[in-house]
């Protein structure tokens, strides 16, 4: 399992754990909440209706009393209110008043009355001057036809002479509490939901990151690897930097024996060309053969010394891991490139054009100097007399091009794989052949620049070699 599903499910866990845990509470306590609630407002109607009740009592006629007047006209009066989406059409209040001996003077449904209720917990308890209050099945056979009654005390001179009861069915609280219970549980779904989706989002940058890194780091084993991605966190960005000081370490493993047997090949034909050279003169041969073969030695050493200076030049920037970026004018650039290059231009008869478009770049001047003036080296050498090149640059949403377009025969399909191994290099129309480390050396300036390097033929014919620097460099 990917390491992102593993973070991503184990978050989902630990939130739907802790949802289960506050929506089990909140469940939990929306039932007594209501009733708890409920049960205020019956001891405030209670107590309203005692002070009411108290001259009935005390008349001696209760069942024709304010109170009972007040519940005939109010069962014959019809009423409808929506409270937050539940509808209210009748009073659901079950009012009755016992006597000081606890017997019922009234009632409000008529159903008790003359009753003896002494024994009640919410009449037993308020004679005794305490906090009245029970919760009793009005049908034996329905456990959820429970009512819970609060008592007030009917008070004269100091003096309880009865008690008044407030009855309401718990059923009457039953839609509050399953609304409340609902949006509860859709708000704990919403809650995962979101979780969920967030989670999914970092779990997919993670991946994202991580896949690149493993892109990155599976490349180290290609003639090409890719550019040092940026994860976009300072852990992972020090674990870039970790693996990108890694891979230079273990190139440099294998980077003594590949130069050591690349150097011995490269030098292997100049070696031969001078020790010749030396035996001819050793038999001191005439002046003219001897200049002949004296040119060709120096010209060997001269090869020689190129390529070992290319070779520690290659070296030297393949051990460095970040540049200083500064910005740099493409105009000033091709400006550098093409004047220093003036005469082998004029010596082929070569037409050059070139457009920076006035655009700037962020990266290291020199180097890329030196790299786009390699791309142009080979679009020269490969390009015919009375040729062009066209030099160009343009950006994108994130990214500088900059183009060097020959006119020249084009790389051969068998080459195209290989164009930028160390030492592998195409002859020239003069059959020279190259050191083979300019466009290892592009490629390298390229990755200093968090770039890439492409080259490719032109359906018109002659090579197209693109060096992409993202921008803003960081």
């Amino acid at each position: 399992m990917r390491i992102g599903m593993r973070l991503l499910l184990g978050y989902f866990l630990i939130v739907a754990i802790a949802a289960w845990f506050v929506l089990s509470i909140f469940v939990q306590e929306v039932k007594p909440g209501v009733r708890r609630a409920t049960e205020g407002t019956l001891i405030d109607t209670a107590t309203l209706l005692a002070e009411v009740g108290r001259d009935d009592l005390l008349n001696g006629d209760p069942q024709n009393g304010r109170v009972a007047q007040a519940f005939s006209q109010l069962h014959q009066r019809p009423f409808r209110a929506n409270i937050g989406g539940i509808y209210k059409v009748r009073n659901e209040y079950h009012v009755y008043m016992t006597d000081a001996q606890g017997r019922v003077v009234f009632d409000s449904t008529g159903k008790g009355l003359g009753e003896d209720y002494s024994r009640w917990n919410d009449v037993w308890r308020t004679l005794r001057g305490q906090y009245g209050a029970r919760s009793t099945q009005d049908d034996p056979n329905d456990p959820n036809s429970t009512v819970m009654y609060v008592a007030a005390p009917i008070v004269d001179q100091g003096k309880i002479i009865g008690v008044l009861s407030v009855g309401k069915p718990n059923s009457a609280m039953a839609p509050v509490i399953q609304r409340s219970e609902r949006r509860i549980l859709w708000a704990g779904g919403a809650l995962l939901g979101i979780a969920l989706l967030i989670g999914l989002i970092v779990a997919w940058w993670i991946n994202r990151s991580i896949s690149s890194l493993s892109r990155y780091a599976d490349s180290v084993t290609h003639e090409t690897p890719l550019p040092l991605p940026d994860p976009g966190s300072s852990e992972l960005r020090k674990l870039a930097q970790a693996l990108e000081n890694m891979r230079i370490r273990l190139e440099g493993k294998n980077y003594i024996e590949h130069y050591v047997h690349a150097l011995t090949h490269e030098l292997k034909s100049p070696l031969a060309a001078i020790r010749g050279a030396a035996e001819i003169l050793a038999e001191q041969p005439p002046p003219s053969v001897a200049a002949r073969f004296i040119d060709n030695i120096l010209v060997q050493n001269a090869r020689m010394q190129s390529l070992v200076e290319k070779l520690l030049e290659q070296a030297k920037l393949e051990n460095r891991v970040e540049i200083v970026p500064t910005r740099v004018s493409i105009d000033a650039l091709f400006t550098r490139i093409t004047d220093a290059r003036s005469t082998q231009l004029a010596a082929k008869n070569i037409r050059l054009t070139g457009n920076g478009a006035a655009l700037t770049v962020e990266g290291d001047a020199d180097l890329l100097e030196q790299a786009f003036g390699n791309l142009l080296d080979n679009a020269i050498d490969f390009t015919p007399s009375g040729g062009s090149i066209v030099l160009s640059a343009e950006e994108t949403q994130k990214q500088t091009l900059l183009k060097v377009t020959d006119s020249g025969s084009g790389i051969p399909d068998y080459a195209l794989a290989r164009i930028f191994e160390r030492f592998y290099s195409l002859a020239r129309d003069n059959g020279l052949k190259s050191s083979g480390l300019g466009l290892a050396f592009v490629q390298e300036v390229a990755r200093l620049h968090h770039g890439d390097i492409q080259l490719h033929n032109r359906e018109a014919g002659g090579v197209e070699a693109i060096l992409r620097l993202h921008r803003p460099f960081t």
